[in-house]
């Protein structure tokens, strides 16, 4: 059931988002906050699942709440799930659960999520509790630890290879092209894979003569060339027919073909 409260058109954007922080860091490319909220108030929270919008509410308030993904990104990838008939998923990096909680209640109920993270922290404390009563904590498979040797594991696993459907990797970025590598064994041929933050608040595009003035952070200089590093390296493979799309914070999506 959609939730319908009375102050529903009242939430801010950043709230909407799971909250603001970082410097050119935001939940969406787009300029206009009004125009964001528009978005949000006319087409996500509408159709908003009632448990989706307490978990979003939730990690708002957490001190890291800009970790989570943005409520037209987890709508997107929902819709996605349901197109290509996906039963199988995999999630690298889960913060609160809450983009993990989308993917759970697209997937038919004998379907199910490998999620990894190297805490368990904020999805117990935060999430656990919203996806168990939601009735969707069945479908999560949560494996602990560093994202690299726990995919090792799942191709090393029997009947793994090509077992996947969908991947949504939100963690450290210097280690996408490694997790790319990994999934493409993971995720069959006309499998989905979305990368997040691939156009950094927009910092990519920063001119590299004019780097310094257009990004002053040093963190975002680096985050920003290792997006772009990810970028073009994902445009020139021919396994994967690529989309990068504006929406939150940039994300690349890619379909497996090869």
């Amino acid at each position: 059931m959609a939730a319908t409260g009375a102050g529903e058109g009242k939430e801010t954007a950043a709230v909407a988002g799971g909250g603001g922080g970082g410097s050119l860091h935001s939940k969406t490319l787009l300029k206009s906050e009004p125009l964001y909220q528009y978005v949000l108030e006319s087409t996500v929270f509408p159709r908003e699942p009632d448990c989706l919008r307490e978990l979003r509410l939730a990690t708002a308030n957490h001190p890291m709440a800009v970790m989570a993904a943005s409520p037209d990104q987890v709508q997107l990838f929902g819709l996605l799930i349901e197109l290509i008939s996906a039963k199988n998923a995999i999630e690298v990096g889960v913060f609160t659960g809450y983009s993990l909680l989308a993917t759970a209640l697209a997937l038919p109920d004998d379907g199910k999520i490998v999620a990894i993270d190297v805490s368990r922290e904020s999805y117990d404390e935060v999430g656990a509790p919203v996806i168990d009563k939601a009735g969707v904590a069945h479908k999560v498979d949560f494996r602990v630890g560093l994202a690299m040797p726990v995919l090792d594991e799942l191709v090393a696993e029997e009947g793994n290879k090509g077992r996947f459907d969908f991947a949504f990797v939100d963690a450290d970025k210097v280690n996408f092209l490694g997790y790319h590598e990994r999934l493409l064994q993971l995720v069959r041929v006309g499998g989905l894979i979305a990368y997040d933050n691939t156009l950094w608040g927009g910092s990519v595009a920063a001119p590299p003569a004019a780097a310094d003035e257009a990004v002053p952070s040093g963190r975002d200089r680096s985050l920003a060339a290792l997006a772009r590093e990810f970028n073009a390296a994902i445009a020139a493979d021919r396994r994967v027919k690529p989309c990068q799309l504006a929406i939150a914070d940039g994300v690349m999506l890619c379909r497996r073909v090869a």
